[in-house]
Order: structure tokens, then C-alpha cells, then sequence
């Protein structure tokens, strides 16, 4: 690895958590589902266990809420893990958005998206992501977490 990728890489520290609608209902909504853990107590882990990055959180339950914090963030920060909620399957205009900014963007989805309902296996944010993860319960976050890592290392 070049030295100028090691110095960017050594410089990577702020990576932004953006949550969609109804996500601030996780520990109380459908448990079998999204668990019984709410995303602060989860964030307070999986900022414990980063240190040495700086992970900042958004949640929203309004569209046009997350394209501006898309766009407010989209050129600062080194990456982003987006789980958009239901608007990954109605919302080009956050599609749009993700396309738009420079920041890399993972997709997250605490559910298996595909082992659900038929219109849920339909994304259109991932094509405009450089990955999608779905299935592993709020762990998703910490593989995102893991894969931003590893990608800005490259």
C-alpha cells in the first residue's frame, strides 16, 4: 500500500449513522423482528468498541430531513451507513441524493430485506451505494462499520 493511502487512511475518523423512519422506535417496535435493544443503547457499543473513529448519528422519520443531511454531510465526512428504512424501497429522491454526494455510502438493513415482504426486495438505493448488508440484526452496523473500513483502505 502507497504511503499516501496509508496517511488517508490514517486520517479516516468520521463516519455518519443515518436512520430513516421508525428506526427510533427500535427496542419497543416488533422486538421479533428488530430486537429488543434501542439504537442509542446500541450506538453507545459500537462507539465504545471504535475508538479511534468518530461515528456521529441522524435519525429522521421525514424524507426530505435525510436528502439534506445527505447533502449537508455527503462531502465532509469519510463515510456513511444509511439505513433509510422504508423509504430504500419508495424514495428515489434519496436515491438521488446518495448519487449526488461524495462520500462513500453503505446501505443497512437490520431485517433480511429479502426474506420479507416481496415489495421490500426492491432497492433503489443500492445501486448508488458501494454495498448493501442486510439480515444480521443491529450487528449490520458494525459489519458497514467494518466494510467502510476496509474499503477506504484500499
Amino acid at each position: 500500500m502507497s504511503e499516501n493511502r496509508v496517511n488517508e487512511f490514517e486520517k479516516m475518523k468520521n463516519i455518519l449513522i443515518i436512520n430513516g423512519p421508525n428506526l427510533n422506535l427500535l427496542g419497543v417496535r416488533e422486538k421479533n423482528i428488530y430486537g429488543s435493544i434501542s439504537f442509542e443503547n446500541y450506538l453507545k457499543s459500537l462507539i465504545s468498541s471504535n475508538p479511534k473513529i468518530n461515528i456521529e448519528y441522524f435519525q429522521s422519520n421525514i424524507e426530505g430531513e435525510i436528502i439534506n443531511k445527505l447533502h449537508e454531510s455527503g462531502f465532509t465526512f469519510d463515510g456513511i451507513i444509511l439505513n433509510a428504512a422504508a423509504y430504500t424501497h419508495t424514495s428515489i429522491a434519496i436515491s438521488d441524493a446518495v448519487k449526488a454526494i461524495k462520500t462513500p455510502v453503505i446501505e443497512v438493513h437490520i431485517s433480511n430485506i429479502f426474506a420479507r415482504e416481496n415489495y421490500r426486495h426492491v432497492s433503489y438505493l443500492g445501486a448508488n451505494c458501494i454495498g448493501s448488508i442486510s439480515g444480521f440484526g443491529l450487528d449490520s452496523y458494525k459489519i458497514a462499520l467494518k466494510a467502510l473500513e476496509d474499503y477506504l483502505k484500499l
